[in-house]
């Protein structure tokens, strides 16, 4: 197998990034339509099909298989390079987006299904020994899907994003075909014109990586509606900040956390509906909360200790740092009664041997697994741990009307873990009607109006109102626990988002 070590580096190079291209398919396909696992299994079913039908179809080619294997790799290279641009840009200006995007999938699955059988026989061609051949390939070919498996979450998209990854990967295919082209040239009809178009390609590709924030910040010029006046992609998620006249808001994955023009509205209910509740507020904890605002209500009372633990340090440094995130917050995190944690909020509730008076959770919606699990029965329980016994603890819980399963999924796992729960909503312009869940220990005598700090909204008049629900917010279907294992919630939520789209 010596003479053939080339062949098999290739075989370790395409078979990372036919990898990877199903990983950024699958990505930005969850990343625009939601529903996580729905779109990672369509995805990655219709991949695996049409590789199945590229390998069948190899045995039409009957000749010439430098050459084709060559125009497969320049195929490939072209097709899963601007695959994510592709995407994206239906996503804008396509109504049925969709076909597109299983049209791209499709076609790189076909193409890099050919790419094994065709390297396989083109060593067994002079090599005649099968066993050694399908082991050698083989091994490579998992080796390769191994690297990038993780080189996709670990390098490509932290520090490039989705478009950069796609470039990348097809500047490494152009390689692989340059390999090839340079070490068989005798093998390959039209090997110059070939040498042309590949460097071309790859040149194209290398632009693309060079260019992709450009790139990228006209797709987002196009997703969303307002000006963008910052743009990230971290470890963890997309951060968007966009403006429009005075409207500031903050977009994560695409979805809308909060305006500027009525996040207030949200936060003081959030923070000081719950905290009226209590006489002494010393240890306060955030669970999520990474922009800052909840903890601005928060400092509103005298001699209070918060930890905030959020776990995307670009989100925590943005809230710090940027000066329109900073004027919305005023400086919530320089403050030094506060102390913020990166860190999964799950694993901080492992560890954490601490209690606290007030648990604030203020986390994106649950619509995927990493998502789930902190509004599980488990996590709750945790929660109750950390809670000390006079305390209280606030959950935002999606809308009440447009969500209403979700909602009082959340209500009734926070009661299976003991608590007793006392939800309430509330009209958030920009989100419609907002709910939440506010639990303790021990039942509360009355709901005691808001009375103690400066508000814009809440009032002692209005916050009876609050805790009263139309019936058309309540199920008439039973409702499950969001278990651990099994994660309802996100059934619950991704069937809102059916109905209301």
């Amino acid at each position: 197998m010596k003479k053939h070590r080339l062949l098999l580096v290739t075989t370790f190079i395409i078979s990372g990034c036919s990898l990877c291209y199903e990983l950024i398919i699958s990505a930005v396909s969850a990343y625009i339509t939601g529903n996580a696992v729905l779109q990672y299994s369509v995805m990655i079913g219709l991949y695996m099909s049409a590789m199945g039908l590229g390998s069948f179809l190899s045995r039409y080619v009957r000749t010439e298989l430098f050459t084709v294997f060559v125009t497969v790799e320049i195929g490939i290279g072209v097709l899963g390079g601007f695959s994510s641009v592709s995407i994206f840009l239906a996503n804008i200006y396509i109504a049925n987006y969709h076909i597109i995007m299983y049209a791209i999938v499709i076609e790189i699955g076909i193409l890099v299904g050919m790419e094994i059988p065709l390297l396989t026989r083109i060593i067994e061609k002079s090599h005649s020994n099968l066993r050694m051949t399908l082991s050698a390939v083989f091994s490579f070919d998992y080796i390769g899907s191994l690297v990038g498996a993780l080189a996709f979450p670990l390098l490509m998209v932290p520090y490039g994003g989705y478009l950069a990854a796609a470039f990348v990967c097809g500047v490494l295919n152009s390689v692989a075909a340059l390999l090839i082209i340079w070490k068989y040239t005798d093998h390959i009809r039209y090997s110059w014109t070939y040498k042309i178009l590949t460097v071309g390609v790859g040149t194209v590709m290398l632009l693309g990586i060079i260019f992709s924030g450009n790139i990228s910040h006209y797709i987002e010029e196009g997703l969303y509606r307002d000006t963008v006046i910052y743009s990230e992609q971290t470890p963890y998620q997309k951060l968007v900040l966009t403006r429009h006249k005075d409207d500031i808001r903050l977009f994560i994955d695409g979805n809308l956390q909060f305006s500027s023009m009525d996040e207030y509205r949200y936060h003081e209910a959030l923070v000081h509906i719950p905290l009226a509740q209590i006489d002494a507020i010393q240890n306060v904890l955030v669970l999520g909360g990474g922009d800052g605002l909840a903890t601005r209500e928060l400092l509103k009372y005298p001699n209070v200790q918060i930890t905030v633990v959020d776990l995307d340090e670009r989100m925590t440094a943005m809230a710090i740092n940027h000066p329109v995130l900073r004027a919305l917050n005023k400086d919530a995190f320089s403050n030094p009664c506060v102390t913020v944690i990166n860190k999964d909020a799950y694993e901080f509730m492992k560890e954490n041997k601490k209690q606290y008076d007030a648990i604030i959770i203020d986390l994106p919606d649950p619509n995927n697994e990493a998502l789930s699990k902190l509004y599980s029965n488990v996590f709750y329980r945790l929660c109750y741990a950390a809670l000390s016994e006079k305390g209280i603890l606030v959950t935002q819980s999606t809308s009440p009307y447009y969500a209403a399963k979700t909602f009082w999924s959340i209500n009734k796992t926070l009661a299976s873990e003991g608590f007793v729960v006392y939800p309430y909503h509330l009209l958030v312009p920009t989100f419609g009607e907002w709910g939440f869940n506010m639990a303790t220990k021990h039942a509360l005598h009355k709901i005691h109006p808001v009375n103690k700090v400066d508000t814009q909204f809440v009032t002692p008049d209005n916050i009876d109102s609050l805790f009263v629900f139309g019936k058309d917010e309540i199920p008439s279907e039973p409702i499950a626990i969001n278990q651990l294992l099994h994660p309802v919630i996100i059934d619950y939520y991704n069937e809102a988002v059916r109905q209301w789209h």
